[in-house]
């Protein structure tokens, strides 16, 4: 079976998408699914050649939409080659142009190239309600009209990271007729495991820290994450609880020099309380973020949206139970398998979160670090999710 992915940019500093797309492929390659991907980005992208699958790249794209002339030629000239072809994510240019290109090879070549639309998260309802989002919101609504429902009805399927996002995604737009909707989950890599050069490697990032217990928050410094509320909710329960030494609170992640960085800074200053129990580091990578990982007793992330939330994971993976919203998609997942806590995404539910992890004992919460890394190895481990996914891809392929 040979896979053609289709994504606007493979730029690892996107993300999301494409860093799914690089956790996935490998472990497809090992079961005899070969995966190509056509992106646009540069022909001279930095990031190319450090994977071990082909990435064809047409050119930088223009405008928003990310329109790029030469994809639906390329894809024309190519599909035959390919089994299926997948479309990673919405609004842009390259979710339409699979449409079109594989409308003409049907015309053109008498050939029915199955696709299928992996939007990953960009039919949550949400992002059509949330305030600060209603010139978006509009853009898509108008997209949706006239584009975007064409490509999703017509794919021979849409492929969601779990069922929270399957159900989500029917209350959105209308028409929504996709002719199959298909759970396949979502994996990541086996994350290295606790060594003392990880745990240094975050300590030297970290240094304020010294031995003391802490969570871990660790994503993107934005208003969607909640961090405000964490914040608040964090200062509410030492101040009002009387704790003699509370857990520290670790902040990990890129946007503390934005606007809304800033007035979180704006909020520590105003509780000087806080500046011995809020550490904010900044970005971490490599060792220094699995080193923060290891080092926590919990992950916490009371995000307002989340449609998978790779970071929840990969604590998970380090045996690291998960504090989270509601508003995260896998928060069934984590309920069923007791790996953690779910409470509603507002400062009283944040509050919950906190005073849950507190109230356990030393016991409980190593119980609750094995269930951690079992609903890993059960649910978001690569192997069987690679293996999942090619066998619902192999039902629709001829």
């Amino acid at each position: 079976m040979k896979i053609l992915r289709v994504i606007s940019s493979m730029n690892p500093k996107g993300g999301g998408p494409c860093q799914g797309i690089r956790n996935t492929i490998p472990a497809l390659q090992n079961i005899g699914v070969e995966n190509e991907v056509v992106c646009l980005d540069a022909e001279d992208s930095d990031y190319l050649g450090k994977d071990l699958f082909k990435i064809h790249t047409l050119g930088a794209p223009k405008g928003p939409w990310a329109y790029n002339k030469n994809l639906i030629p390329w894809l024309v000239n190519n599909a035959s080659k390919y089994h299926a072809i997948i479309i990673h994510g919405l609004w842009q240019y390259n979710s339409y142009a699979v449409y079109k290109a594989i409308k003409q090879v049907l015309k053109e070549q008498q050939l029915q190239i199955p696709y299928f639309v992996m939007p990953h998260g960009m039919l949550d309802p949400y992002f059509q309600k949330a305030p600060e989002r209603r010139v978006k919101a509009l853009r898509n609504w108008f997209f949706w009209k006239f584009i975007e429902h064409k490509v999703v009805n017509n794919a021979t399927g849409v492929l969601f990271t779990c069922q929270e996002e399957l159900l989500l995604a029917r209350q959105t737009f209308t028409p929504y007729k996709p002719k199959n909707e298909l759970n396949v989950g979502y994996g990541i890599v086996e994350p290295p495991q606790t060594a003392p050069h990880l745990i240094n490697a975050f300590k030297a990032v970290c240094p304020e820290l010294k031995e003391a217990p802490y969570l871990l928050f660790l994503s993107r410094i934005h208003q969607k994450k909640g961090v405000d509320i964490l914040l608040e909710a964090y200062y509410n329960w030492i101040t009002t609880e009387n704790i003699s030494q509370p857990i520290k609170l670790v902040i990990a992640g890129p946007g503390l020099e934005t606007d809304y960085g800033k007035s979180l800074l704006d909020f520590i200053n105003k509780h000087p309380v806080l500046k011995s129990h809020v550490f904010f580091t900044g970005m971490l990578s490599g060792d220094s973020k699995w080193g923060a990982y290891h080092g926590s007793e919990a992950f916490i992330l009371n995000s307002h949206q989340e449609n998978f939330g790779i970071s929840i994971v990969e604590a998970l993976a380090c045996n690291k139970p998960v504090l989270i919203s509601d508003k995260v998609n896998i928060w069934r997942e984590i309920v069923n398998e007791s790996a953690g806590f779910v409470e509603t995404d507002t400062l009283e539910g944040t509050i919950k979160l906190l005073k849950s992890w507190q109230a356990l004992s030393l016991e409980d919460k190593q119980i609750k670090s094995k269930q951690a890394r079992q609903t890993f190895e059960k649910l978001y481990a690569i192997k069987p999710t690679a293996l999942k996914l090619k066998d619902t891809l192999s039902a629709y392929i001829n």
